[in-house]
């Protein structure tokens, strides 16, 4: 099975294109030769393109570009995350795996309990990292589409910026035992035109380590989030936000993206 890598560029068929030098090293690194046949997607596109290397240098690949082949994977939402960011390595796991069940974009919050505290430089570098996990994580499971990481917002902030825009469904994550477990919404019939149509939009919200305070999840609740919950076990900030993804997928499984 030849490999398959993301690059962030346009493509179009017949096209010659340098590999950016991740790429070119991972194309190294496999050994390749001019002549290898390759799998190329860029994230944004919806396509597979076929791709030959044409010539190889010690520092550059090029490639040719083959045709597009339409690929759809996605789930019949545009699945946004907004997570109070867990400390240590375990928002690098929970972007690869939220990004194999589909999500659409992740936001990560600075919430009132937050042990992951970024800003400026440091903030932007950790988003970049997180946005190379997201491609890699497209790479392996399939997807043609990245999973977006968005920079890393205080609560308040996010919030009032949730307030003047419009989502189809909006759902918070909650410990309250009066909490309902939300049905997925309706998939919308796709539109008879030829065109990609708009998914429908969810927007998760899901606390950090310690949950929501009281007064975030109150606030979340008064722009428009129902509380949902999850069953009664206690589950890690990383674990409750892909337990959702994961049961929305197996929910809508067969209905059209």
């Amino acid at each position: 099975m030849p490999p398959r890598l993301h690059v962030a560029a346009p493509f179009a068929e017949d096209a010659t294109l340098v590999l950016p030098a991740a790429a070119a090293r991972h194309v190294q690194v496999l050994r390749l030769q001019p002549g290898s046949a390759m799998t190329l997607f860029n994230g944004d596109d919806g396509a597979d393109w076929s791709a030959t290397v044409t010539r190889m240098t010690r520092s550059e690949v090029e490639v040719r570009l083959g045709a597009p082949r339409p690929v759809d994977r996605e789930l019949p939402f545009a699945v946004t995350l907004a997570i109070g960011a867990p400390a240590n390595d375990r928002m690098d796991a929970f972007v690869e795996k939220a990004c194999e069940l589909g999500a659409a974009a992740i936001q990560p919050l600075l919430c009132e309990r937050s042990v992951l505290r970024l800003a400026g430089e440091r903030a932007e570098a950790k988003r970049r990292h997180w946005a190379g996990i997201a491609a890699s994580a497209s790479e392996q499971c399939g997807r043609s589409r990245v999973t977006r990481v968005m920079a890393m917002q205080p609560f308040p902030a996010w919030l009032d910026g949730e307030r003047g825009r419009i989502a189809a469904h909006r759902v918070v994550l909650s410990f309250d035992a009066a909490a309902e477990a939300a049905a997925p919404p309706a998939v919308a019939a796709a539109p008879s035109a030829p065109v990609q149509p708009t998914l429908p939009e969810i927007v998760v919200l899901s606390g950090p380590e310690g949950g929501l305070s009281d007064d975030e999840e109150r606030a979340a609740v008064a722009c428009g989030f129902a509380r949902t919950r999850l069953g009664p076990r206690v589950l890690r900030a990383d674990t409750a936000p892909l337990a959702w993804l994961a049961w929305l997928a197996i929910e809508t499984a067969g209905q059209p993206s």
